[in-house]
Formats: C-alpha cells, sequence, structure tokens
C-alpha cells in the first residue's frame, strides 16, 4: 500500500525548483540531527532545562521551515488558485496558518 493510498494526497501542480528543494531538505536534516541530539541527551541523562533549550531550537526551526513552505504555498499554489476564481483556496489557507502556530 502506497502513502497516497493511506491519505488523501494531493502534488504541488507548480514543481519547486531544486536549489529550493534541497535548502528545504538541509533544513529539515538539521533539525532532525537537533531532534537526535535531544534523544542522546535523554539517554545520557542530561539536565532538564539544557533538555528544553534544544526542544526549542528544534520546534523553532521547524517553524521557521514550516514558515518557508507557507511562504511557497503563497506564491505559487494559492496565487494559482485565485487566478483561476478558485476562492475556497483562502479557507484552506487560513487553516494552515492556524496549525503553524
Amino acid at each position: 500500500m502506497t502513502e497516497c493510498s493511506k491519505c488523501e494526497c494531493h502534488h504541488k501542480e507548480t514543481p519547486r525548483s531544486a536549489a529550493f528543494q534541497a535548502d528545504l531538505k538541509k533544513r529539515l536534516n538539521r533539525a532532525i540531527g537537533q531532534l537526535n541530539g535531544v534523544k542522546d541527551m535523554l539517554d545520557d541523562n542530561r539536565y532538564c532545562g539544557d533538555i528544553l533549550i534544544q526542544l526549542s531550537a528544534v520546534m523553532s526551526a521547524l517553524r521557521s521551515l514550516g514558515y518557508i513552505v507557507l511562504q511557497d504555498h503563497m506564491e505559487t499554489c494559492v496565487a494559482d488558485k485565485i487566478r483561476e476564481n478558485d476562492e475556497s483556496i483562502i479557507d484552506e489557507t487560513v487553516e494552515l496558518i492556524k496549525k503553524l502556530r
């Protein structure tokens, strides 16, 4: 069973550039590295405050990544739908913004 058969899967109509895709992956890999560092800190029984600081850094990195993807979404997908007079994209985008908080 593929991922798309498990859920309602959408694909971006406007492709991301290779450079932009690489930047997103680099940012995501950095956050994954930070999470692995938190896991190591837990295994090492590190001080709670230090772990919380690292978790805050991971959340900030992911939030920043989310805003970059949101900006791309608005500049491409949302703009295209509005040009097509499909204003339902506005409600969808508002819901996506709420989820990023």
